[in-house]
């Protein structure tokens, strides 16, 4: 359906035009554009109202570079529109769940501010709006990130406070409570409080694009994803034009064992990332697609399906340039080879990984090389190359202190985790069985005190999960169990989670208990493409 109707100012509109849409891309035919209905009043040039609400939706579905075009179009056709400014302002901030925006991004920002300001404001409101954004660039060179982050929280709070009647502001204060929220507080009191005032507003917008983005990221753990699942449910079709819209849905399913879910929402968001893509005709990977792609290869790799892992992974080989080097993208590149050995456990494979592309920023993000290390020194802890597990744990540290002195406190702490898991196998390769359960206990403890990073499907091995291995490894099958199902509390419905407590179960006599994990283990895996050992010992001994 095109709309040929111009709308009035600030009725909310539907974004309609000319766009390859995800549901006939593989056909190549044309489909009109789908975004979502936004609506956000201006006093700027009723001519430009439709583009700038057209910006403010590819902004709710983090299509930055497009919603900055978009803003910017918006200011060259209405010099005096200083809110298209402080749109171009918001987009600056890049994905603010994902960490602090780079240096480009504050200088871009902090000059968008600038021109909003010089370019005025005819409303109270509009100002309002300019003056919250420049709390966050106000002295980012001499203030740090979070301070800079919870100001323009309270900012927004006050500004939606003040406006009641309007919505956006109410969406923006509720995505500015997400990226504030403390990672190891585990009453999700930010989420909640978020969820509450999106959930009122999904009420009566249900076709905002932001309402339905932001609810999934507000429900993103563990106890309380399954209240995610209407939101999941309806974001792709509420903008199935956006990349990011299609695979936001996936954080839900993930949280849930939901892995075809997954691997289908993950599927189109990517071709829709390389079709926006090949029309710039850059010769680059998309960093959204990548994105995606870890997505499907964490969620293959639970169903058994090695092949479909493998040939993202050889996909990903084949790119040597990036079109935006985001912290995103070094993730995809680090994580998906990562995942693919261990989870097949493939520990000599995992020895010798490389981090690729070379051409990569590396040193710019030591949290993703810190997988490199970890898969590396996991796959020779376990493999029995003491010598290399030992570098790559000494790599670990060198890691985690360099993002301790740059103040990233959440990824210094996975580093810290990661490092002590490796060293947790290093010492059972070792004979020391009472130090391995202690150092990998003490990764499971603090691993379950944080949160899973928006940027990730999952760890790349569940600390708690290699705790219970390492116990039964030990022979104490009876704990292992215990510590298996603790694990699917979190982590549900993963391969080695439901074989590993399959195994403990038979182990510590209770056969009923282990023909039930083999059976959901099974389940699984009915459309795995490689026969992996779980598989077959479920099969062997259902079957007798």
């Amino acid at each position: 359906m095109v709309s040929t109707r111009t709308l009035a100012v600030g009725t909310g509109i539907v974004i309609l035009g000319a766009w390859l849409g995800a549901s006939t891309l593989r056909a190549g035919a044309q489909a009109p554009e789908r975004l979502g209905k936004v609506n956000f009043p201006t006093s700027c040039s009723p001519a430009v109202q439709a583009q700038f609400e057209r910006a403010v939706a590819l902004q709710h579905s983090f299509w930055f570079a497009e919603s900055i075009k978009g803003f910017n179009a918006v200011a060259q056709a209405d010099p005096s529109c200083g809110i298209a400014h402080w749109g171009a302002a918001v987009a600056f901030l890049g994905n603010p769940l994902a960490g602090p925006p780079v240096a480009r991004g504050l200088q871009e920002g902090t000059a968008a501010v600038a021109r909003a300001k010089a370019a005025g404001a005819k409303t109270q409101r509009e100002q309002d709006y300019i003056a919250a954004i420049a709390t966050f660039y106000t002295d980012a060179d001499k203030v740090d990130h979070k301070t800079r982050a919870v100001a323009y929280e309270k900012a927004m709070e006050a500004l939606a406070q003040k406006y009641p009647s309007d919505l956006e502001a109410s969406i923006f204060y509720a995505l500015a409570l997400n990226t504030t929220l403390n990672p190891s507080d585990k009453t999700y009191a930010n989420q909640l409080k978020a969820a509450g005032i999106l959930e009122k507003v999904f009420a009566v917008q249900p076709e905002h694009p932001g309402v339905a983005h932001y609810l999934i990221h507000s429900y993103d753990f563990p106890p309380i994803a399954q209240k995610g699942l209407p939101a999941a449910r309806r974001y792709a079709s509420i903008a199935p034009s956006a990349p990011h819209a299609q695979h936001m849905p996936s954080h839900i399913f993930t949280r849930l064992g939901y892995w075809q879910d997954s691997i289908n929402s993950n599927r189109v968001s990517a071709e829709v990332a390389k079709a926006e893509l090949k029309q710039t005709n850059l010769e680059a990977g998309s960093y959204n697609a990548l994105h995606a792609m870890d997505y499907i290869t964490y969620a293959a790799l639970q169903l058994g399906r090695d092949k479909e892992a493998r040939a993202v992974l050889d996909e990903i080989r084949g790119l040597t340039r990036i079109d935006s080097e985001q912290f995103a993208a070094a993730f995809a590149f680090a994580a998906i080879p990562a995942r693919y050995a261990l989870e097949r456990r493939a520990w000599t494979e995992a020895v010798d990984l490389p981090l690729h592309p070379q051409s990569l920023s590396w040193s710019k993000f030591p949290q993703a090389e810190s997988i490199n290390a970890f898969a590396r020194g996991l796959g020779a802890a376990r493999s029995g190359n003491v010598a290399a597990a030992k570098k790559e744990a000494t790599r670990l540290e060198s890691l985690a202190y360099a993002l301790t002195t740059a103040k990233n406190a959440y990824w210094a702490e996975q580093a810290e985790i990661q490092k002590l898991a490796v060293n947790a196998w290093i010492a059972r390769a070792e004979g020391r069985n009472d130090e391995a359960l202690a150092l990998i206990r003490q990764a499971a403890d603090r691993e379950d005190a944080t949160e899973k990073h928006p940027v990730t499907p999952g760890a790349i091995q569940p600390a708690r999960e290699m705790l219970a291995e390492l116990l039964l490894d030990t022979g104490q099958a009876a704990k292992a169990l215990a510590e298996f199902e603790a694990s699917q509390k979190t982590d549900p419905n993963r391969l080695h989670g439901l074989a590993g407590a399959a195994r403990a179960a038979e182990a510590s006599g209770d056969k009923t208990k282990a023909k039930a994990y083999y059976v959901k283990l099974i389940e699984l895996t009915k459309t795995a493409d490689s026969e992996r050992p779980e598989i077959a010992k479920a099969k062997a001994f259902v079957n007798n």
